[in-house]
C-alpha cells in the first residue's frame, strides 16, 4: 500500500510539473523564501543569545 501511495504521489507531481511548470515554480519560490526568512530568524536568534 505504501508503494502505491509513493507512485501516486511521484506520478501527481510529475503531472503538475509537466502541466504548470510556472505554478510550480512559483510556488518552490515560495517555500524557499519562507526557509530562507526561517533560517535568517533563527541565526538572529542564536546571534542575540550568545551576545548578551
Amino acid at each position: 500500500m505504501k508503494k502505491v501511495l509513493v507512485i501516486s504521489g511521484v506520478g501527481l507531481l510529475a503531472f503538475f510539473l509537466i502541466t504548470q511548470p510556472q505554478s510550480v515554480a512559483g510556488i518552490v519560490n515560495i517555500l524557499l523564501d519562507t526557509l530562507k526568512d526561517a533560517a535568517e530568524s533563527l541565526i538572529t536568534f542564536v546571534q542575540m543569545v550568545f551576545s548578551g
